[in-house]
């Protein structure tokens, strides 16, 4: 397979050297997949996390089902891999 490149508006075959970089490139991008996975992961437990912080202040009475639920989410990188993969525990009401 040969790559190509736009060369002052021309399709210009790629060199070895600059096919083999960016066959390199290529694949590491795909080798980073998982992480940028659970990263996106960690973003949206975090806000979930976030938005039930004010029940571990002083002067509010966290319940059982709000402790459940809070350590089910810090869990959550435990189990699921990517957003694609994820089951989210039910908040308490």
């Amino acid at each position: 397979m040969t790559l190509y490149r736009s060369l002052n508006g021309e399709m210009v075959a790629l060199t070895s050297e600059e096919e083999t970089a960016r066959l390199a490139e290529e694949q590491a991008w795909a080798d980073g997949q998982a992480d940028r996975d659970i990263a996106e992961l960690r973003t949206e437990r975090n806000s979930l996390l976030a938005q039930t912080d004010f029940y571990g202040n002083s002067d509010v009475t966290m319940s059982e089902a709000m402790t459940t639920y809070r350590q089910a989410l810090r869990d959550i990188t435990n189990t699921a891999t990517s957003l694609d993969d994820v089951t989210w525990p039910n908040k308490p009401q």
